[in-house]
């Protein structure tokens, strides 16, 4: 299997003098596994090198598949400028997360109208096909592919790519569940001492990979004022890595503020604390050129995961209960799961959503912590002691970002966290993959 990487940056693209050597083109890796199968992690702007390099090859066909995380502009930006897509006879499978907004040929062909280039998407003379993923198990050419919701404001796929005993897994815009990575009184570095259930299972999803390319846009001190716009420090990539037992972790998604300079100095925290969790874990900031070959060892656990869901939740007219008792937050949260194709209700204090849940169980509850009547852990632990509504998910949101507080609403039985402050389409995107997590068929 072998890795290279074509674009590092993540926002917006960066060249100049400052990125000679980590690069400013946007996200786009290559995997090439031992088969031959081509697979594509994102098409920022460093997909369009890409491209010449495969027409430079002169195969007769080019089947190529692109994975993408999500579709925000600097993770597609470069599919216009792939060069395979022009020639007949190639093949472009694009794979992207079931319920973002739009379809993934909608959005793709959006960039390419008359306004803003000069080739419609539906002039291109390769073949191409798109597929909705939601979380599960996938087979894309003779790989084995894993699929998991991760955090980011917008609905966005971690990809495990599992080929001959060999897993790299793909984990690009993506942040913290929760402020606390480790419950109190548990020793750091396991995973089954992380606090949120949403990082542990996302070092899960990571276990003994020989390769992790991780989003890592900040430093642990600019994090602060940039939470909730969906990206990572180092410092946790490095923890989680070192609990799941990877090999080599890559840094990737530099912020476009972040000189080669800069980016170096990050590159030597994050292998300094690496060193200091003491499991062996090698780890590198990604730059673009930079080839990997992933060598046979011993074969790597499969990943297993429930079954995807396989209808597109949209179609499936889901029921949520929103409760909160401020008027305005509960109308604006309200909304936006409706122009989300849900079916919503709403409830001002935890005894009226108790009743509106005896009348009729809803697919989902997202409860506000404070709350007239009785506060959110409360209406959780009357919804778990119900025989009929002990398996509804229950998103909270709350302020409250301690330990004590995250661990006493999971012992409740709160299914995710949303901290406040958030934005609608992160509580939007976190209510879509709950909800594909536990509506299965």
């Amino acid at each position: 299997m072998r890795v290279r990487f074509w674009g590092t940056r993540g926002s917006i693209a960066t060249p100049g003098p400052g990125t000679t050597h980590f690069g400013g083109n946007t996200s786009c890796v290559e995997l090439t596994t031992s088969d031959g199968d081509l697979l594509i992690f994102d098409c920022g702007t460093g997909a369009h090198r890409l491209a010449a390099k495969l027409i430079a090859e002169g195969k007769s066909q080019i089947k190529a598949n692109i994975l993408l995380g999500h579709t925000h502009w600097d993770h597609i930006q470069g599919f216009p400028f792939f060069s395979p897509a022009f020639v007949k006879g190639n093949s472009a499978a694009i794979y992207g997360p079931e319920g973002s907004h739009g379809s993934l040929h909608d959005v793709l062909s959006g960039q390419m109208e008359f306004t803003y280039f000069p080739v419609e998407l539906s002039q291109l003379p390769a073949a191409i096909t798109y597929h909705d993923l939601a979380e599960g198990i996938h087979a894309i050419g003779s790989a084995r592919v894993a699929t998991q919701f991760i955090n980011h404001p917008a609905l966005t796929l971690g990809y495990r790519v599992e080929s001959n005993g060999k897993a790299v897994v793909y984990l690009v815009d993506h942040e913290p569940f929760s402020d606390e990575l480790w419950r109190a009184g548990a020793e750091p570095g396991r995973i089954e001492s992380i606090l949120h259930d949403g990082d542990r299972r996302h070092a899960q999803f990571m276990v003994d990979a020989d390769l992790v390319i991780h989003d890592a846009q900040y430093t642990p001190e600019e994090y602060g004022p940039k939470k909730s716009w969906g990206h990572s420090t180092y410092a946790y990539a490095v923890q989680l890595a070192s609990a799941a037992g990877v090999r080599h972790l890559v840094l990737t998604h530099h912020d476009p503020d972040h000189d080669d300079h800069f980016i170096a100095d990050i590159e030597r925290r994050a292998r300094d604390l690496a060193r200091d969790l003491g499991k062996g874990l090698d780890v590198s900031c990604a730059y673009e050129g930079c080839e990997l070959v992933i060598e046979r060892r011993t074969s790597v656990r499969p990943f297993e995961t429930a079954d995807p869901f396989q209808a597109s939740l949209a179609q499936s007219h889901l029921h949520i209960l929103v409760v909160d008792d401020e008027a305005e937050a509960l109308k604006a949260v309200a909304r936006a799961l409706g122009e989300g194709s849900y079916v919503v209700r709403t409830a001002p204090s935890g005894p009226d959503a108790l009743r509106m849940i005896s009348e009729q169980i809803p697919d989902l509850v997202v409860l506000d912590y404070t709350i007239a009547g009785m506060d959110g852990f409360e209406v959780t632990r009357a919804i778990r002691a119900n025989s009929e509504t002990k398996d509804v998910p229950v998103v909270m949101l709350t302020a409250l970002t301690d330990e004590p507080s995250i661990r006493k609403g999971f012992e409740a039985g709160v299914t995710d966290y949303v901290t406040k402050p958030f934005s609608l389409p992160q509580l939007l995107a976190r209510v879509h993959a709950c909800l594909a997590r536990t509506k299965r068929r």
